[in-house]
């Protein structure tokens, strides 16, 4: 069943890309946050996808699932249920919680850092203990993740404690200038296919194999002494730089490090797991600090194992890249005229072409880069420069 299961989840992990351009590693850590049992936070502006790639994350699990947007208005009976009205007349104090958020296996809070501290205290017991106080009864939520979203990183002290609950922490920002024509393609069909029938989503995966498979990750629990002593001295190093890292987390982040040697099909965890230590940022400010970290001891590893890169960034498509540095050249080799505006445009998603190849640093990319800065010559030659 392991291994079959391993595929579907790779089925829904496809399914996604195919739907939301750039999206691969918030994808990825949305998988492996659910297989891990740990929470994850996706941070960005406004229309970037973060609702709609939740929703139809948890569309393709069949699971118990429940999503609030939540205010500074929102009142603890809309999460976690009305009181029992007959039974409080008996002197009975409880909530009905059927439907609610305490029955739930996968929870989407949108903008949880705007809630009221009412319920922030009520989601630190939920969040961290898989308990929920129900009058005088402590009951166990069946709770696999919960996924927060947030237009902003919380400033707010009173909120260090809720975001410290969120293990991993995933930037949602709006995509590259290359990416625009199938952005448009993409969103065109979505919205289509809103306006026609509705479509009935089958799920891929249930809540019922991702319990199953909780022993086997918990066997990849144990870090080989070399990977253990990597993990040692990044923890110090990231901590020496002024990024806080509790204990609780160094601890939990190894849950989500084997759950990617599962997803990945391997017996055990390896240096290549450390990744996720790119999301586990404060401030924003805080992700090139990890990157600079982190990106060596992956490309060591890869270096030693060429064929267990998945990519130095794993959001970028070099076919997506080819394909759209195909049309820029056919655009300005065609001898049609090109306005300035036109112009500025295509030199941006140039540039960004050329950041995208050299991060990816494979021998097609490199190829790839001898072209732009071909088209680059030609451009320059032709008097089509920007200056």
């Amino acid at each position: 069943m392991s291994q079959q299961f391993v595929q579907r989840l790779r089925q829904i992990a496809r399914t996604l890309e195919s739907q939301y351009l750039g999206k691969q590693e918030s994808i990825r850590l949305l998988i492996l946050s659910v297989l891990a049992g740990e929470h994850i936070a996706l941070i960005g502006p406004p229309g970037t996808a973060k609702s709609a790639l939740v929703r139809s994350f948890a569309q393709l699990i069949d699971s118990r699932y429940f999503e609030y947007l939540l205010t500074r208005f929102t009142e603890p009976n809309e999460l976690f249920g009305p009181v029992d009205i007959p039974a409080f007349r008996e002197g009975v104090y409880r909530r009905r919680i059927e439907g609610m958020l305490p029955e739930a296996e996968v929870v989407f809070l949108d903008e949880i850092f705007k809630s009221n501290s009412a319920i922030l205290n009520a989601l630190l017991t939920v969040l961290n203990e898989r308990k929920f106080s129900n009058g005088s009864q402590i009951i166990d939520v069946p709770l696999l993740s919960v996924i927060g979203a947030s237009n902003e990183v919380p400033q707010d002290e009173s909120l260090t404690a809720i975001f410290d609950r969120f293990l991993l922490r995933v930037k949602s920002d709006p995509l590259d200038a290359y990416h625009f024509n199938d952005l448009v393609q993409r969103g065109v069909q979505h919205e289509l296919a809103k306006l026609g029938a509705r479509q009935v989503v089958q799920p891929l995966a249930t809540s019922r194999d991702i319990w199953a498979v909780r022993g086997e990750i918990a066997q990849r629990m144990r870090l080989p002494d070399d990977l253990m002593a990597t993990y040692k001295s990044l923890v110090l190093s990231i901590r020496a730089e002024g990024i806080s890292l509790s204990d609780r987390r160094i601890v939990k982040l190894v849950k989500v490090m084997a759950a990617s040697a599962y997803y990945d099909g391997r017996a055990q965890a390896d240096a290549s797991d450390l990744s996720i230590l790119k999301h586990i940022w404060n401030t924003i400010e805080q992700t090139e600090i990890l990157e600079g970290i982190v990106t060596p001891v992956l490309e060591a590893h890869y270096k030693a194992h060429p064929d267990a890169r998945r990519s130095a960034n794993a959001d970028i498509s070099l076919d997506a890249l080819i394909a759209e540095l195909q049309r820029i050249r056919a655009t300005l080799t065609s001898g049609a005229p090109v306005s300035d505006l036109q112009l500025f445009a295509h030199m941006r998603a140039i540039t960004e072409i050329k950041t995208a190849l050299q991060s990816i640093g494979s021998d097609p990319a490199r190829r790839a880069l001898q072209e732009v800065d071909q088209l680059l010559e030609h451009m320059f030659r032709s008097g089509r420069s920007l200056g």
